[in-house]
């Protein structure tokens, strides 16, 4: 085993583990804010440049937790945070330390996390990073954070490394991961709309370039939308007030019909329509779109 490093001036230490691509980043601006910064990843061979920069690397995730008090955990899933966390020798390392995992996964599994760190003695927050690579380190990344408030406090002046903003979401465990669900539905499912829409430009003779600016607009009008709806979701309205469910299927059925009348797979849509049409025929067509929120909860 190695020797533990020096401590840096302002006495902070962190563990990384999981140096993917987003895990090399959170390291690089731990160590540009001069974080003692141990690292390790499952497979060998990605801590080169961090540990030019004055990473220390190490030899086990064993002996990686064991360096520092908090340890920042960046895995593809929880399957992968368990099978290097609940080890026999890295839970006992583990025990009176602090992990942050910001792995991506449900709720569920989060709330699972919590359950085995609390029988080990290991104080446990959930993340989630809700901006790309390029952020970190940057006052433009977005992290979001579950759990024990007084453990976030305690761990707040290294996670600020991370540069952006922190929001505690609570004390639940499982809400950082609710939020990151939710928020990547809206993504995935508005990245899988754009690229159809670009196919379907493509075979009317539209290039993709022509399209992006007023692709941009459209955009442009969705964060008024995002709190309009909300609010109408929360109170029950589901006010269709200008574009009723009966108007927005009709508009669905022209993307259906251009699409697949080109050979273009039009499932996507297909999947939108049927909701639409589905909400309509339970008497809801006089209302909004946002009636469907409630329709998808029905069991």
């Amino acid at each position: 085993m190695s020797s533990s490093p020096s401590p840096t001036p302002n006495g902070h230490a962190v563990t990384v583990i999981g140096l993917g691509p987003m895990g090399r980043a959170l390291a690089a601006a731990f160590l540009t804010a001069g974080v003692r910064t141990t690292v390790w990843n499952r497979t060998p061979g990605r801590d080169g440049e961090l540990v030019a920069r004055g990473a220390v690397p190490a030899a086990s995730a064993e002996e990686a937790v064991a360096a520092s008090p908090l340890t920042v955990v960046c895995l593809v899933n929880y399957d992968a945070t368990d099978s290097v966390l609940r080890t026999e020798a890295v839970t006992r390392a583990l025990k009176g330390r602090t992990v942050v995992n910001l792995s991506a996964d449900t709720a569920e599994r989060a709330r699972d996390t919590e359950r085995w760190a609390g029988e080990h003695g290991i104080g446990y927050l959930d993340g989630a990073i809700m901006t790309p690579t390029p952020s970190i380190g940057t006052p433009s990344a977005v992290f979001l954070h579950s759990g024990p408030e007084p453990l976030h406090r305690e761990h707040r002046p290294v996670l600020d490394a991370l540069g952006g903003t922190h929001t505690h979401l609570g004390e639940e465990i499982g809400r950082a991961a609710a939020y990151d669900i939710a928020l990547l539905d809206i993504f995935w499912t508005s990245m899988a709309g754009y690229v159809h829409a670009l196919a379907l430009a493509q075979a009317e003779g539209v290039s993709p370039t022509e399209l992006a600016p007023f692709a941009q607009g459209i955009g442009a009008i969705l964060p008024p939308l995002f709190q309009e709806w909300a609010e109408d979701v929360e109170s029950g309205g589901f006010s269709g007030e200008g574009n009723p469910l009966t108007s927005a299927v009709s508009t669905m059925t022209h993307v259906v019909h251009a699409a697949e009348g080109h050979g273009i797979d039009a499932s996507v849509m297909r999947a939108a329509e049927a909701l639409a049409r589905r909400t309509v025929d339970l008497g809801h067509g006089a209302e909004g779109f946002t009636r469907v929120t409630e329709v998808l909860g029905r069991r």
